[in-house]
């Protein structure tokens, strides 16, 4: 698995996510529950992770609908 994202906003990730599942891309959210840890404070970011094969249609998918993934 592959880190596609890395956000603080948990709209950003559901969004990525209903979009590459739209495409038959399976996502994994990690971090998910840190915010219990941290108090829920959205300081931690979340990440979203792809299968190795996927990363380079995931990234082109996010990055036609206006999600930075950073690269």
């Amino acid at each position: 698995m592959k880190e596609l994202l890395r956000t603080n906003d948990p709209t950003v990730i559901a969004f990525a996510t209903a979009l590459l599942d739209g495409e038959g891309i399976a996502a994994f959210q990690m971090d998910v529950h840190m915010s219990v840890l941290e108090g829920s404070l959205g300081i931690l970011p979340r990440r979203l992770m792809v299968g190795d094969r996927d990363l380079f249609l995931a990234r082109a998918i996010l990055a036609d609908n206006g999600i930075d993934t950073g690269l």
